[in-house]
């Protein structure tokens, strides 16, 4: 089987001749995402492999509280005596039936697109996600038709939280109403999946379909087996050329067929306006920047807070909702790079309300809207990407109005102390947590056992600390109205910096390694563990070291810790360096920042490097050539067109993680047009 993978004009060929082969391309996966959180995901084979992958995964409070609905169709054409399959499904040890061995070529561009050869024609089937709405349409197109045939497609139905896995024992009901097929699960009330198709008589048979095989979930160390439930199946005759459409909705309080007041043709017109919409600005010339737009444009969502709605930022795909670290690390990339400046400012004005004790949330709940508190840095990063809006819009209005006084409420906060014993030393620098708290980025910890302890002083968190300073003082001295008020708040936050930037480089400056110690908790014993942490240090928009001590920051990073996909997390020769991420929860919680590769922190990487070497036409090439690694896996490798949240410190680095991780896209995205730019 020689199967093309099309992704907005990026192609790849794959060849699979048999099952064995096409064991490969189970790890290929797609992803369709709207406005709401909801998606729609699989493998490009079709086999689900994951508890997260279906065909309509919805938000019922938008983007949280996702449900797994429609999980997968088992399609099949009769023609005369024969029966070809379509769908291709894995229980444990079988794949049955084995749709994928008709299966020719797979694309994906506002939707995702199957081509199979019938033998007595040509089918193509596309997935199409609502762009603001939790419905999917699931088009088949036939085509070169010469014999009559039968289209049975039978929906298989899970119903529930999209973290868990359904059972039998769950109760199912299904009635026929308005025109469709509405399907309700006892465990969740008042919510509907609707079944409707103009072309398809439906015939009732009510089924359990048991046993599913999810195989990522097994190497994950996790249950890997589900039940499903079928209220029977959908049929029309096929004599020639046609096109038959099946939707399917979420819903609850009976609203679900309300969703589907569209025809096909004006869905895939909308899905299309907003993807030109979207890439306009990256230009029809550019394929890698048109793929990174494209990319960037799965996380920006929308949450509903009191009745009304705002953008926010999704973390990653599948499992991730919105993280205030993750938020403001790739906020520059997602909108700001892709002049989305309106939904920038909706995004840092919504955490910025949400500003308690000097302290922006790391997180919304999964059910909910509360706010969880547990980090150091996403208060700095926050600051961090409104001083960047700012410079990139020139938005006053909104930076003094809405974003200027959670920034100092930070700051005050932070000097004199909020939780998890967050405060500035007598040194100047931040000090933060004990050892029964992860709160920067580093932060896998099963039960009592944290992985990567950095409580103290963490040099991350101190070059953010300084960096903020920084730009607040500079603020108040280019103030377009000086006062005796903005002069003293300048000298004010400029005496703290000067303070800040000192003790830095007192403490921080390992002068065996010739580069900066990792976290101290205790000055007499500080942690000279070669993480990527201290590149941040050299990269932010001020930087407390000389430029001699730049350069070796950023030299010690590229001969230790650069990949082509990323820098790991540690050192390989540290003997604490795991060089795989997998194994059950512990494995890969004990190894996520030990050595993992994270794409992310090649931008501050690139970033650091362009600096040190001032732009020049060598390191211009180099950053490009340490970049393409990472554009090349965002059209044809993993999830398309996707970024993987990690990878293998060790090689061959196989994407690991969450498939999809908005600060991957994010920083990729920005190194690509820093680079660009010059």
């Amino acid at each position: 089987m020689l199967l093309t993978m099309n992704t907005d004009s990026a192609q790849a060929i794959l060849f699979a001749p048999d099952e064995n082969d096409a064991h490969e391309l189970f790890k290929k996966e797609w992803l369709l995402t709207n406005s709401r959180g909801s998606f729609s995901s699989s493998t490009v084979l079709g086999v689900d492999t994951r508890r997260y992958h279906g065909l309509l995964t919805g938000s019922l409070t938008p983007p949280a509280n996702r449900i797994v609905s429609l999980s997968k169709c088992l399609e099949s054409i009769t023609v005369g005596e024969n029966q070809i399959d379509i769908s291709s499904f894995e229980f444990d040890g079988k794949i049955a039936p084995q749709g994928f061995h008709n299966l020719t070529g797979f694309r994906r561009d506002v939707g995702v697109h199957f081509d199979f050869d019938l033998g007595n024609g040509n089918l193509t089937k596309s997935i199409y996600l609502l762009e603001d709405r939790d419905a999917i349409a699931i088009v088949y197109d036939f085509s070169n038709i010469t014999e009559k045939a039968q289209l049975s497609v039978r929906p298989l139905i899970a119903m529930r939280d999209f973290h868990s896995l359904q059972t039998s024992k769950t109760a199912f009901t299904s009635e026929w109403r308005c025109d469709g097929l509405s399907v309700s699960n006892s465990q969740l009330p008042e919510t509907e999946l609707f079944l409707r198709s103009e072309q398809m008589w439906f015939e009732n048979s009510d089924q359990w379909w048991h046993r599913f095989f999810y195989r990522t979930e097994r190497e994950r160390g996790q249950d890997c087996f589900e039940d499903l439930y079928s209220p029977g199946q959908f049929k029309c005759q096929i004599e020639s050329d046609c096109r038959i459409v099946i939707w399917a909705s979420l819903g609850k309080d009976g609203n679900a067929h309300e969703l589907l007041d569209i025809n096909i043709d004006n869905a895939i017109d909308r899905l299309v306006d907003h993807q030109k919409k979207i890439t306009k600005k990256a230009g029809n010339k550019d394929k890698h920047l048109r793929h990174l737009f494209v990319a960037a444009d799965q996380f920006i969502v929308e949450r509903v807070i009191d009745d009304r709605t705002t953008p926010t930022i999704l973390a990653g795909f599948p499992w991730f909702l919105d993280w205030g670290r993750d938020a403001f690390i790739s906020l520059e990339g997602l909108l700001l790079c892709t002049g989305r400046f309106e939904e920038a400012a909706g995004v840092l004005t919504t955490f910025a309300s949400a500003v308690s004790e000097g302290m922006i949330p790391n997180r919304f709940d999964d059910y909910g809207n509360e706010p969880h508190y547990n980090s150091v840095d996403a208060s700095l990063w926050f600051a961090h990407s409104a001083f960047r809006y700012l410079a990139v819009t020139d938005d006053r209005q909104t930076f003094e109005k809405e974003l200027l006084n959670a920034i100092r409420h930070i700051v005050d906060r932070y000097q004199n102390s909020t939780r998890f014993g967050i405060h500035a030393d007598t040194d100047g620098l931040i000090i933060a947590g004990d050892k029964n708290t992860q709160l920067t980025w580093m932060d896998a910890k099963s039960g009592d056992v944290a992985f990567t302890p950095r409580h103290g002083k963490a040099v991350e968190i101190n070059a953010l600390w300084y960096s903020c300073l920084c730009s607040l003082a500079e603020y108040y001295r280019e103030t377009e109205t000086p006062s005796e008020a903005t002069w003293m708040d300048a000298q004010y936050y400029g005496s703290m910096a000067e303070k800040v930037g000192q003790s830095f480089c007192d403490l921080f400056w390992n002068k065996q390694a010739n580069c900066l110690y990792d976290c101290i908790a205790n000055a007499d014993t500080p942690d000279a563990s070669i993480r990527p942490n201290q590149i941040y240090a050299v990269s932010l928009p001020f930087s407390p070291l000389t430029p001699k001590q730049q350069q070796a920051v950023v030299h010690t990073v590229r001969k230790h810790l650069l990949t082509p996909y990323g820098l790991r997390t540690l050192c390989p020769s540290d003997e604490r360096y795991r060089p795989r991420y997998c194994g059950d929860s512990f494995e890969r919680d004990s190894a996520y920042h030990q050595g993992t590769v994270w794409p992310h922190l090649i931008g501050a990487f690139i970033e650091a490097h362009l600096k040190v070497n001032e732009f020049s036409g060598n390191s211009l090439t180099e950053a490009g050539q340490f970049l393409a690694p990472l554009l090349d896996h965002l059209s044809n490798d993993g999830c398309v067109p996707a970024i993987s949240e990690i990878f293998d410190g060790d090689q061959p680095q196989k994407p690991k993680g969450c498939f999809t991780q908005a600060w991957s896209v994010a920083e990729v995205l920005r190194a690509y047009q820093i680079i660009k730019a010059e």
